[in-house]
């Protein structure tokens, strides 16, 4: 792919165009891909296993499953069955768009175009939530056979899908997409935003977030080239979503510096330096949105750092990070070395000559810092709209959770300034309701009358589980909207036999958390 041609000008856009409206002719959509090769197969490409699907396809001559092998599997096809399932663009528009190239009869991919369901990430302007694109990116390691080359631009992965499931909800104006790779975040920001601009430091990439915002009729996007925040210096977003390439990469010779995932910094400098420089680019009450790591050293917690870090922005950051999970250092290594060639033979699998020293760089890099583990979670960042910053909640949530968690943080934060409003006594005045995927289990030793243990679950949101007592389990348990949360805990005390008051300066500051994580909501 020609890195400085624009696909979203001049002739080839209609070309563009075409290619849009034979893919939806064709059917070729992510429900009639995994129906042609099935469960299983669908399972094994997932793990870059393509025999399969392959297997599963074998004498099929329809349009979905032409496309299927040589836009979803990267795997040659002859070009009078291409011809067929792409009547208006043919082999020979797919070379124009560099997306393939012509040998005699066959046509061989250049590039990756896959459907990929959007329905997940809970976004503004659908009656259901609903939506498919079609995503262009570099073959993957499967289709080439081999290690991915260091400028690969990767196509939409689980941290891309839960990073668009993160972005908040509410409507904005402008958004800034730091490393926007295949673009596929700027597409989901643009569903909420009157404009998005995308930067990438990879041409290529920019080149790709073009190809897929005309391919799926998606305006209001600009790409620019630049690291971080370079390219937008002296402009101001309501909101900015990144999913950088924060993986921790040793500095020496013989460790490959994939774009995609490295850039250049060492340690977790890279996610240090957005958040103490994202504030500069935030409107008051933007909001950041971003994945990152963090490293523990010598023991200290790593969340302590990402609270140094928001603490070393210039502009006064909130924050809400959410730590997801812990490796420690051996896992990490042989996690990233794997990711960057996972075919037989290549130094990313473990057995293969170079496997050992490429994850030896990684152990030695970390014990030259002292790094015991390295944490990856979510941040939200937030400039305040005026006063002080007041939130800084730094959490982890380990358990299982859903899709589309955007809506519910956007609610959260919703809640938290409504708070912040009330003191107690206005807190005591309001009506809770508890929400409809709120359950309570109680668990009793056997012959106990009373239970020992109450937990309050949550279905949806970041699917908490708190224990309570008997007095805030009664007070949720009452929370219809009826009576105001002072009744409900006088009416408690006078059950419970305790002093009202003291019983209010216990409850209040818990109804408060309950109402930010979405347990209740204030009527």
């Amino acid at each position: 792919m020609d890195a400085d041609f624009a696909f979203d000008r001049g002739p080839d856009a209609a070309l563009i165009a075409d290619l849009s409206a034979d893919l939806r002719d064709a059917g070729y959509t992510a429900d009639a891909v995994r129906d042609a090769w099935g469960a299983l197969a669908d399972t094994a490409v997932g793990h870059g296993l393509h025999g399969p699907a392959l297997t599963a396809l074998a004498g099929r001559t329809d349009a979905a499953a032409t496309l299927a092998r040589l836009l979803f599997l990267g795997v040659g096809t002859a070009r009078d069955a291409v011809d067929a399932a792409l009547p208006r663009v043919g082999a020979a528009g797919l070379e124009r768009l560099a997306l393939a190239r012509i040998d005699g009869d066959e046509v061989v991919p250049q590039a990756l175009l896959r459907p990929q369901d959007y329905g997940g990430t809970g976004g503004t302007g659908d009656t259901d939530g609903a939506g498919e694109w079609w995503i262009a990116s570099d073959l993957d390691e499967a289709a080439l056979g081999g290690p991915l080359p260091t400028g690969h631009v990767l196509g939409v992965g689980g941290a891309s899908l839960t990073l668009a499931g993160l972005q908040l909800t509410t409507p904005v104006e402008r958004v800034l997409d730091v490393g926007t790779g295949c673009g596929i975040q700027a597409l989901r920001a643009r569903r909420a935003a009157a404009s998005v601009v995308a930067t990438d430091v990879s041409e290529r990439a920019l080149a790709f977030t073009r190809l897929n915002a005309v391919l799926n009729g998606v305006d209001g996007i600009q790409t620019r080239h630049g690291s971080l925040f370079e390219p937008v210096a002296g402009e101001r977003f309501d909101r900015v979503v990144s999913n950088p390439p924060f993986v921790i990469t040793p500095r020496v010779a013989g460790v490959p510096e994939y774009e995609y995932r490295d850039a250049g910094f060492a340690g977790d400098d890279l996610v240090a330096a957005f958040v103490s420089g994202v504030g500069a680019v935030l409107a008051p009450g933007g909001t950041a949105q971003l994945l990152g790591n963090w490293e523990y050293r010598a023991g200290a917690d790593g969340l302590d750092r990402v609270r140094e870090w928001v603490a070393a922005s210039e502009v006064p950051l909130e924050a809400w990070v959410i730590e997801r999970e812990q490796l420690d250092p051996l896992a990490y290594a042989e996690l990233w070395v794997r990711d960057g060639g996972t075919a037989p033979g290549t130094r990313g699998t473990p057995g293969t000559p170079g496997y050992a020293d490429l994850v030896g760089a990684w152990l030695a890099d970390f014990a030259a810092r002292g790094v015991t583990g390295i944490g990856f979670g979510y941040l939200l960042l937030r400039r305040p709209a005026s006063g002080a910053p007041r939130l800084a909640r730094y959490e982890r949530v380990t358990q299982p959770l859903g899709d589309g968690l955007g809506a519910h943080l956007g609610q959260a934060l919703a809640a938290f300034d409504a708070l912040a409003a009330l003191d107690d006594d206005a807190l005591a005045a309001t009506r809770p309701v508890v929400a409809t995927d709120v359950t309570e289990a109680r668990h009793h030793l056997p012959g106990a009358e009373a239970p020992s243990v109450i937990e309050l679950r949550q279905g949806g949101g970041l699917a908490r589980t708190l224990e309570v007592d008997p007095a805030l389990a009664a007070l949720v348990g009452a929370s219809d909207g009826e009576l105001t949360a002072g009744q409900l805990i006088d009416a408690i005390a006078d059950l419970l036999e305790v002093d009202a008051a003291a019983l209010r300066a216990d409850l209040l500051p818990r109804v408060r958390e309950l109402v930010f994580t979405g347990f209740l909501r204030l009527a």
